[in-house]
């Protein structure tokens, strides 16, 4: 399974808007400059997010988008199935061989497990301390 930019970006968008939970809204132009991405391509991404109800918009000048629970309580896998779908390595259902069957499931089963247990605090606090770049997870 390969995460596309809808799924990378995604993550910065929720990682953004988790930075700044209880601060009030966040516009998507600010997420934009800040992480140098088309402004146009993260209003595509938040839509979904949005009908997922993990994020709510705010009308007004000082609108923009908010988590609609604590960043503990939203998890990567969360947000990487609105944008990329369901997680599979690949299609496996018609696999005829069990044995590969087999190591499909355990290699969807472990993706989940890594992005299921992984919430956006976790995510930012490895952020702030300085550990992201260092942050490598294991499959």
């Amino acid at each position: 399974m390969k995460i596309s930019t809808k799924g990378r970006y995604g993550l910065t968008i929720m990682m953004e808007l988790a930075n700044r939970y209880g601060e009030g809204p966040v516009s998507l132009k600010s997420i934009a400059q800040k992480n140098d991405l088309s402004e146009h391509y993260l209003e595509q991404l938040v839509a979904p997010l949005r009908n997922a109800e993990l994020v709510k918009s705010v009308r007004g000048a000082y609108g923009g988008y908010i988590l609609t629970k604590n960043p503990v309580e939203i998890t990567a896998g969360d947000i990487i199935r609105v944008l990329e779908g369901p997680i599979s390595p690949v299609e496996f259902e018609e696999e005829e061989d069990p044995a590969k069957r087999d190591l499909w499931l355990k290699i969807k089963d472990a993706i989940s497990e890594v992005l299921d247990s992984t919430t956006l605090q976790d995510l930012i606090s490895y952020q702030d301390n300085g550990l992201m770049d260092s942050y490598m997870f294991y499959i």
